[in-house]
């Protein structure tokens, strides 16, 4: 086999059938051995960062490996974007690009570019192959490296003559890992119990250690009151009584107060983000923290934890299970205390029942949330719309909620739709987006087309770039500045350009036919959503703030008219 021809052998050992691509010069011997295999599905979008969200979106769904493919030059920069996603949210992802060959290499040739160079802080490791014998080895490693202990993208860049040069053959699979033993849980049990007010603080690490299952049988098991982040939600499942929902910018007056009442904080599978934590002076002032991660950088990054535990999440979880099972926490009037806030401090925002009334945000995504499947899988992009998907749908599993969560890549949703519904052929599968983000991405419109994927498209339409607005309101004095799109194409049109169904509704009446009518459809079909320019998410943290300074619309109201006033 030559090199090309052996990377698609890889893929079959590695069970990997779905890639997702755009050729180009360099990488051409590849798309010329994938003529004669009809066992690897290669998708083609219509732009290469699209191929490395939808990578993206169908790992996320599926708990699988990514791939996605592209030339050198600008094939590979137009990559950057959709890997740097990935690796901010620790997504497994295999990225191949073709380089030019290796003796032009370094002559600023026909779209050459330093992808090593380019790509060193967005990736978990990367190869640039100056040996085709040993393009086997480093396939078995990438593929490896990219799934194991905390995941991420990695890119192996492969000159031409590479590709199209015989290769010796393939080396055996890598063993199996023997199962990680867990460690020492005593001094964490012995916190657990010493508490009076103990916090479970859960991240996207969850599903990334695939320890959903595990999880969801301590929280059920310890009855902790459980906070998430944004990439967390989901993890405690939807009919938790115990979860206060996500903390942080835009989270629930309930997680952020018991996060600042809490006596130890109890962090599973999470970073601290800025946009979880606030003004970390300000953040669990109280506590104590167990800081519990399968990547020792992240412990002690940003606030040292009074206990550090870094192990495989599965053997702990039921570690810890086992341990608070047998001898239940006492902690019934933090609980009740928690559930209080909860019923008094949560997004439950009376939906306005006018028929004729505009109709807002928070609203409809809690009508879609009542509608659709269980297991629908919802791919959000970046905004205002991304917070309310956030706060008000409902989840029963972290990967049913596709959102870019470190990096924030506008444009993300609609590709990672796509790569969700190739990794789930029968799930329902929605994107949410606002009118800003869709057009990052709207020619992939054409891939939905070209393979007929039933993908629900909803567009939250304000005209205008939401959450940038919403934030020169407040904390710019309301000087607003490049944030009108009310130059937007006629959306309905767009989708019916592309030979997908569109329907256009701006009533509180209508949004309950047009998401049934949508979800019925058998095929892809657009619902554009007419909402006020000036709907708000509420509650907001001011950037670098503490949680607890949280501003809702009655607060922001009652300062206006204070200032009227004044």
């Amino acid at each position: 086999m030559n090199g090309a021809q052996h990377i698609l052998d890889a893929f079959h050992r590695h069970n990997i059938s779905t890639v997702f691509g755009y050729p180009g010069g360099c990488i051409m011997p590849l798309y010329d051995a994938l003529v004669d295999d009809v066992g690897v599905e290669h998708v083609l979008c219509r732009h290469e960062q699209a191929c490395a969200l939808a990578a993206d979106g169908y790992a996320r769904a599926s708990g699988k490996l990514g791939v996605c493919i592209a030339t050198s030059g600008p094939g590979a920069t137009n990559l950057i974007t959709g890997v740097a996603n990935a690796h901010r949210d620790s997504i497994p992802m295999l990225v191949i690009t073709g380089q030019v060959p290796s003796g032009l290499i370094g002559t600023d040739a026909f779209q050459e570019t330093d992808v090593l160079g380019m790509t060193l802080g967005i990736v978990k490791h990367s190869y640039l192959v100056d040996d085709a014998d040993s393009l086997p080895a480093v396939m078995e490693e990438a593929m490896t490296l990219a799934q194991s202990g905390r995941p991420g993208p990695v890119w192996i860049d492969i000159p031409k003559d590479i590709l199209l040069t015989e290769v010796a053959a393939a080396p055996a699979p890598t063993p199996a890992q023997p199962t990680a033993s867990c460690p020492d849980l005593t001094d964490a049990i012995a916190l657990l119990r010493a508490a009076r007010k103990p916090l479970l603080y859960s991240g996207g690490g969850i599903s990334l250690a695939h320890a959903e299952d595990r999880f969801r049988a301590f929280a059920e098991s310890s009855a902790l009151p459980a906070v998430v982040t944004l990439k967390g939600i989901g993890n405690p499942g939807k009919h938790n009584p115990y979860n206060l929902g996500m903390l942080g910018m835009h989270g629930s007056r309930a997680a952020n107060k018991a996060v600042d009442e809490c006596d130890l904080l109890l962090v599973i599978g999470a970073r601290l983000d800025d946009r979880a934590t606030g003004k970390l002076d300000g953040f669990a002032p109280n506590a104590k923290m167990i800081h519990i991660d399968a990547d020792a950088a992240e412990i002690n990054k940003l606030r040292p934890a009074d206990l550090a535990i870094r192990g495989e999440l599965n053997a702990i979880l039921e570690n810890l299970t086992g341990a608070l099972t047998s001898k239940p926490l006492t902690i019934a009037d933090w609980q009740r205390q928690c559930r209080t806030w909860h019923t008094t401090g949560g997004f439950s925002a009376a939906d306005n029942e006018e028929p004729l009334a505009p109709i807002t945000g928070p609203a409809f995504i809690r009508q879609l949330s009542r509608i659709a499947p269980d297991d629908t899988i919802v791919a959000c992009d970046v905004g205002q719309h991304q917070m309310w998907v956030a706060q008000h749908y409902e989840f029963d599993h972290p990967r049913h909620h596709l959102t870019s969560g470190g990096l924030g890549t506008m444009g993300f949703g609609l590709p990672a739709a796509i790569g969700a519904q190739f990794a789930d052929r029968d799930s329902t599968v929605i994107n949410v987006t606002g009118d800003g983000s869709f057009m990052m991405n709207a020619q992939e419109l054409a891939t939905i087309r070209r393979y007929r994927l039933p993908v629900k498209l909803i567009i939250m339409d304000n005209q205008c770039l939401g959450m940038v607005r919403q934030q020169q309101e407040l904390f710019y004095a309301n000087r607003e500045s490049q944030i009108n799109l009310d130059d937007n194409p006629d959306f309905v049109a767009m989708a019916r350009a592309f030979d997908i169904p569109a329907l256009h509704i701006e009533r509180t009446d209508q949004i309950r036919r047009g998401i049934e009518t949508i979800l019925a459809y058998d095929g892809p079909m657009l619902l554009h959503v007419a909402i006020s320019r000036e709907d708000n998410v509420w509650p907001i943290v001011k950037p670098g703030a503490s949680n607890t300074d949280m501003i809702d619309e009655t607060r922001r109201t009652s300062k206006a008219n204070k200032e009227q006033v004044a």
